[in-house]
């Protein structure tokens, strides 16, 4: 696949590694480069690519010259990511999205920044998917679903129809969500949860079919504080 725009990674993960491979071989994107913040980086090259200081990135980087993606996976509920993002775009950068040429997507499916979809996935009739949204590999997203940004979708969930899908919400393998179901922001669902109810109060963790609260909530469950 021919070439057209230059991209520095943010993170050097097993999920930053990820990222490489795909818009390296499914995607218009050149990888040139990794970006971790100072504290944590603990390389200079990979994939015999530099690996440099975050805070270095716009003097090296520069916004005019290359495209962003932050590969970070849902560490703090999606906080440190959805941190990250919100740097990128403040320091004036377009953060690109990566679809993979093994999913289907509708035509008038609409999916927002610095979001990943992995092979596999189905977006139905005018699907909406947000910022910073990562869709693993073998997802239903059904007709006129909304996802709101900074979520976190594993593998083999089915998003039934005219779902709304709160902000920053970790969904569980094997979950399923019935038709026109509402998710408040910051809930988790377990492995195999199963709900056709709206779950309506925000950082709450269910689990189990018919799902049901686990007694903890979801800033608990990730170590973070409500409002961070």
């Amino acid at each position: 696949m021919e070439k057209e725009a230059k991209l520095v990674i943010i993170g050097a993960g097993e999920f930053a590694e990820i990222a490489y491979e795909y818009f390296t071989y499914d995607s218009p994107y050149e990888v040139v480069a990794f970006a971790v913040e100072k504290k944590y980086r603990n390389t200079d090259t990979l994939f015999g690519l530099p690996v440099i200081d975050f805070e270095e990135l716009k003097a090296v980087y520069p916004p005019e010259e290359y495209e962003i993606f932050v590969a970070i996976t849902y560490t703090k509920l999606n906080r440190v990511r959805k941190r990250l993002y919100l740097e990128c775009k403040r320091l004036g950068y377009r953060c690109a999205t990566y679809v993979s040429s093994c999913a289907f997507v509708w035509r008038n499916v609409q999916i927002g920044e610095n979001s990943f979809i992995f092979e596999g996935n189905t977006l139905q009739y005018h699907v909406k998917i947000g910022n910073n949204v990562v869709l693993w590999s073998g997802n239903h997203i059904g007709h006129r679903t909304v996802i709101e940004d900074d979520c976190w979708l594993t593998s083999h969930d089915v998003i039934s129809g005219f779902c709304h899908i709160g902000t920053g919400c970790f969904i569980g393998v094997n979950t399923t969500v019935g038709d026109n179901v509402t998710l408040a922001k910051d809930i988790v669902l377990g492995a195999g949860a199963l709900t056709v109810k709206d779950l309506t109060e925000a950082g709450q963790v269910y689990v189990g079919s018919p799902a049901k609260l686990l007694g903890r909530s979801s800033y608990q469950q990730f170590g973070i504080d409500k409002e961070d």
